[in-house]
């Protein structure tokens, strides 16, 4: 199923200048800012400049250079935070299951602390 991409959402408008951000950093092909609701220390959110809804869109449909240039900002995000060495999570939601609540892909980086196991057991 085709996925349609809302040009309103609130990660567009950041990008688009209309709603500020706690910038991170910025490259060609990403953004990253701290999240406005953090759920860690360190909570930033990374995010492609293209219009993608999810990983799934992202990955069948963004160039090979958006996506090195996603998980490179990804990478340089978690250094910069310091959180290589006492270790850090990143998760992006995908779909109505998964509770995706932007419909624009966005790549959470939490650290800062134990963040417990990945999901409770089934």
């Amino acid at each position: 199923m085709a996925k349609t991409y809302d040009p309103n959402n609130i990660f567009a408008r950041i990008l688009r200048g209309e709603i500020p951000c706690k910038k991170v950093m910025e490259t060609e092909h990403a953004l990253a800012f701290h999240d406005i609701n953090p759920q860690a220390p360190t909570h930033i959110l990374v995010i492609p400049k293209g219009p993608y809804v999810d990983m799934d869109d992202f990955t069948a449909k963004a160039s090979e250079a958006e996506i090195a240039g996603l998980f490179r900002a990804v990478g340089e995000v978690a250094r910069q935070a310091g959180a290589v060495e006492p270790g850090y999570r990143i998760l992006s939601n995908c779909g109505a299951d998964a509770h995706q609540e932007v419909p624009h892909l966005h790549i959470h980086v939490f650290a800062g602390r134990d963040l417990g196991r990945m999901l409770a057991k089934a």
